[in-house]
């Protein structure tokens, strides 16, 4: 049988602009080719079936590298913690292929571990096994929070022994298969703006808004109103981590897709309370990528963007644009927080109400320092007509202690007692959908890991894997 992968009908997308965007690379050989992991959840978006892909498949096209079209490393520079670097581009993957999806979106197929490039910068060009699998894990969990992500479509285990500071050492490689939305970053118009590369900028642009960007018709003012929905966008997904209670940890603007997609999960962290202060990232002394500081932060990157671009767009265009981020973002957080709530968009509420409820339950988790996805979790779980009732038949059972509870629990009937069963049926419904029942905290994923390196055991990876997809 003809492996399914070889002869997906790719794209050459970006390789058609020219080679000033990349450079085309070759693969790193490896000792070893041994599948791990393969997201059978994604084979449908690319019109397979998972009983027509063998894992050897995946191993031959994922793992081997050989006899697929040449490889492209991107170029592209950054602003990491505030500092520009111009010393960037892909260091340990390149773009493998792109495809377009039964959906009509174009998608890349990008590895991370996957060798050398001319921009390694002295490093391996590899991924650990443990960092493959940390991102398997953090892909899975945000797609089913609701969080636009990337994905990982494949971990083979290559049989090399890396050296790491942050790991004990000699420890196990992977080659990841991440499949996301573009490739291109804002930190590839960084690039062209330092090397005051007008044309170029304009070219990449045009190229992003007419592959990513379908629906913005034609019209002298496109530009402008690109740079408006990837605000938006971008404040939609802000939203959706800090709802998810999601830190990412390294928001550097060459970790910021140009789609407005979350992806690159390095030391991520979700919450374990409410914690606006949490720092995912041991070496962020400073929290300047604390979970609370998301909304800021990749507010400034938009701004940096916007200086890259400005030869292209109108800085009075992107300005207006700007201003429309703080509402997004607040608008969006209320909605996804509310869901959280259980009260979906089928339920009408009072937005002052509301948004009185959700500083409510943030204000209390953030005082008793409960589970921030347990009390989700719990809420699910516990749920039951008699809410509609009485307020103190609200988590009866929970001990939530101090008065400022007394006072959610009062908002939050005020808003079910105002509900039909029906309308109540849909806030169990929202609730469920809502809330997964398995966290992915870091003591979670380190016992995961544990069982790994002493045993050599996968399944509770696997048994992990199913729960975070299926929110059991």
């Amino acid at each position: 049988m003809t492996n399914p992968f070889l002869t997906l009908p790719y794209e050459s997308a970006l390789e058609s602009l020219g080679n000033e965007f990349f450079d085309p690379v070759v693969a790193a050989s490896f000792p070893r080719h041994q599948l791990r992991f393969r997201n059978d959840a994604l084979l449908p978006e690319l019109g397979l079936r998972a009983d027509q892909v063998k894992d050897e498949d995946f191993v031959e096209a994922f793992g081997l590298f050989e006899g697929v079209r040449p490889f492209l490393a991107l170029r592209y520079h950054g602003y990491q913690f505030g500092e520009y670097n111009r010393n960037l581009g892909d260091g340990r993957g390149f773009l493998y292929g792109q495809v377009r999806g039964r959906s009509g979106e174009l998608f890349d197929f990008g590895t991370k571990g996957s060798g050398q490039t001319p921009y390694s910068r002295g490093g391996d060009g590899r991924l650990t096994l443990k960092g493959g699998v940390r991102e398997v894990l953090a892909a899975e969990a945000l797609h089913r929070l609701g969080v636009r992500t990337s994905r990982c479509l494949s971990l083979v285990e290559t049989g090399d022994a890396l050296w790491r500071g942050d790991e004990p050492s000699p420890t196990r490689a992977s080659v990841m298969i991440r499949f996301s939305r573009s490739h291109i970053r804002f930190g590839t118009f960084e690039r062209l703006y330092f090397h005051q590369q007008t044309a170029q900028i304009q070219q990449l642009l045009d190229h992003v808004i007419e592959v990513y960007y379908p629906e913005l018709e034609p019209g002298a003012d496109r530009r402008s109103r690109f740079f408006l929905a990837l605000v938006q966008r971008v404040a939609r997904l802000v939203a959706q981590w800090m709802a998810a209670g999601f830190c990412h940890g390294v928001l550097n603007t060459d970790n910021m897709s140009i789609t407005g997609e979350s992806f690159d999960y390095g030391p991520y962290g979700f919450i374990p309370t409410y914690d606006a202060n949490f720092v995912a990232a041991y070496f962020d002394y400073g929290g300047r990528y604390r979970f609370g500081n998301q909304p800021a932060i990749c507010r400034w990157n938009l701004e940096r963007l916007q200086t890259a671009i400005a030869s292209v767009i109108p800085n009075t265009d992107m300005e207006a644009a700007l201003k429309t981020y703080a509402t997004e973002y607040a608008d969006h957080y209320v909605t996804l927080m509310l869901r959280r709530l259980g009260l979906g968009d089928t339920i009408e509420l009072d937005p002052v109400l509301a948004e009185q409820l959700i500083s409510q339950t943030l204000l209390c988790l953030s005082e008793s320092q409960i589970e921030y996805p347990g009390f989700f979790a719990t809420l699910r779980q516990n749920v039951n007509q008699g809410w509609r009732q009485s307020p103190g038949l609200i988590l009866e059972k929970t001990d939530l202690g101090n008065a400022d509870w007394e006072q959610w629990r009062t908002l939050y009937h005020q808003i079910l007692a105002r509900l039909s069963p029906t309308e109540f049926n849909a806030v169990e419904s929202t609730l469920q959908q809502a809330n997964p029942l398995t966290d992915l905290l870091r003591p979670r994923i380190e016992a995961v890991w544990e069982q790994i390196t002493e045993e050599d055991n996968w399944q509770p990876f696997a048994d992990l894997v199913q729960k975070l997809q299926t929110g059991a």
